[in-house]
């Protein structure tokens, strides 16, 4: 699967989004046949090769062979989409990405979206970027997207009311619900870039099994401290056949705690949505013996988690740290025996079954039912070959 991943270290905009792909799928020559078709010959772009503090980049330059200064709303990008001969998944991606600006501009300034305008020299600049960078994700094969945490800048910028803080209102808006970070000075990502990366990225994080092939980069406009530039990652994400998440352990040693108060614990843990939960002996400084509560949890739980283990025990102080489970895909299926229904649940390793087990809760059943003991019902399955 042809993935690619956006390193945001320095932020985002569009031509940098747009440079950085074609850093990758070459000298992107091809991109003005598509602009000529839809500014008449009026406009032109070129990639020049850069340096941005040691760092080699691609820059987009777009040139104007009659400055074209009119304001162009988001009815007007879409009637410009529907001149061209461009693949619907990529008019489908423009249009929604120039929808989130426009409305996200539309809900700061509390106007309709209709009323919208898109203002870089009638927004040559940002339909450019945008329907460039569809077309270039398309060209590159890429069905899958991740990215880092996206830099947003600090200090205060001006904008076309006045002088504001990083980030702009848009770009903040836009931002809702994708991690970001606030490390370098100035405006690091633009409006542009951050609905590029909203409509864009499926995960935030680092592709697993991750073979990078090609590595682009896209020069922005400013000097700063560190490179401006967005670095992209470009290869084939391998197929994965385990079930891999991540979660969070939590623990704590106890030696002033008697044990048999450790149950009424272990059953909130499991209330307050802990995955699992197990006690092991250990022996502590001055060979006290004691015990260790282990606690696997999702991350959006351990507040809860942490605030049980205060209360509930005597400790004072937890370890927390970050976890990969990985698991077997697995299925399951009901099967009748001569006991009754019972499920069973099978382990697949690629695309092969390799092991098979009986769900221990109807075995438990039906050991109360028929009072039968546990060897029992397993000898009696045994004829079913699991």
């Amino acid at each position: 699967m042809k993935a690619i991943y956006y390193d945001c270290f320095a932020g985002i905009s569009g031509d940098m989004n747009l440079s950085a792909l074609i850093d990758i799928n070459g000298d992107g020559m091809w991109l003005n046949e598509i602009i000529r078709e839809i500014f008449n010959d009026e406009v032109e772009i070129e990639f020049h090769e850069i340096v941005k503090k040691g760092i080699r980049a691609k820059k987009l330059h777009i040139n104007e062979k009659k400055e074209q200064r009119v304001y162009r709303h988001l009815s007007d990008f879409f009637n410009l989409l529907e001149k061209t001969k461009l693949s619907s998944k990529v008019k489908d991606l423009a249009r929604k990405i120039f929808t989130d600006i426009a409305e996200a501009e539309a809900k700061i300034h509390n106007v309709s979206v209709n009323e919208i305008h898109f203002h870089e020299i009638g927004g040559i600049d940002t339909f450019i970027d945008v329907v460039g960078g569809a077309l270039a994700l398309e060209r590159l094969g890429v069905e899958k997207v991740f990215s880092s945490s996206v830099e947003i800048g600090s200090g205060v910028i001006e904008i076309s009311h006045g002088k504001f803080s990083v980030p702009a209102p848009a770009t903040a808006e836009l931002l809702k619900g994708v991690p970001v970070k606030q490390l370098a000075f100035g405006e690091a990502t633009t409006p542009t870039g951050a609905a590029i990366i909203k409509n864009v990225v499926d995960m935030f994080e680092f592709p697993q099994n991750f073979s990078i092939e090609k590595i682009g980069y896209g020069a922005g406009e400013r000097e700063t401290e560190i490179p401006n530039v967005l670095r992209v990652f470009y290869g084939e994400v391998k197929k994965d056949y385990l079930l891999r998440e991540k979660n969070v352990i939590i623990e704590t040693n106890l030696d002033d705690m008697e044990p048999e108060k450790v149950d009424i614990v272990i059953d909130k843990l499991f209330e307050a949505g802990a995955l699992d939960v197990y006690i092991s002996q250990v022996i502590m400084k001055k060979s006290r013996p004691a015990f260790k509560i282990t606690v696997l949890c999702d991350e959006d739980k351990t507040e809860k988690i942490e605030e049980i283990l205060f209360r509930d025990t005597t400790t004072f102080g937890l370890r927390k740290f970050p976890v990969e489970k990985v698991k077997l895909k697995r299925k399951e299926e009901i099967i009748e025996t001569s006991l009754g229904k019972i499920r069973v649940k099978t382990g697949i390793l690629g695309e092969k079954e390799i092991k098979k087990k009986f769900e221990y809760e109807d075995l438990k059943r039906i050991a109360i039912e028929k009072k039968l003991t546990i060897f029992e019902i397993l000898n009696e399955l045994k004829k079913y070959c699991i």
